[in-house]
């Protein structure tokens, strides 16, 4: 994973990811890693496909924060890109902003995760990016 900040610092970070599914319904992705500053972090995502609302729902919690995220997102037309709404604290702590954390399928092993910020201007920022790969 790497990071650009809104404050202009990089951070690198690596980590193994677990997914399984929960049902027909819902993926589980645990992961766990060692930040930048060598201190340990976990997260969990979840996943869903929601008939009633035609969309992909889903959340993700972290050891590093204190906020829960609550997604909801539709398939692009190519079938294999997810884009996730969110909102959640901005990053210089004044209110509350919009998210996008974006599933990309590359191909049966590999996939993209990327976390974008909406400026204040409507512009979306990226701000971090992984290459998940399938071990074994």
């Amino acid at each position: 994973m790497t990071a650009k900040m809104p404050d202009g610092t990089d951070a690198k970070s690596g980590g193994k990811m677990v997914c399984r599914m929960l049902g027909e319904l819902w993926v589980i992705c645990e992961s766990i890693g060692v930040a930048p500053d060598g201190n340990n972090w976990s997260s969990i995502m979840t996943v869903g496909f929601d008939p009633s609302r035609n969309a992909y729902v889903g959340t993700f919690i972290g050891s590093m924060m204190a906020n829960i995220w609550h997604y909801h997102g539709v398939m692009d037309a190519d079938g294999v890109t997810l884009p996730l709404e969110s909102e959640g604290p901005k990053f210089d702590g004044s209110g509350i902003g919009k998210y996008r954390d974006t599933i990309k399928i590359i191909d049966e092993n590999t996939w993209l995760f990327t976390s974008d910020y909406q400026s204040d201007d409507g512009k979306w920022i990226p701000f971090m990016s992984g290459t998940h790969q399938r071990i074994g």
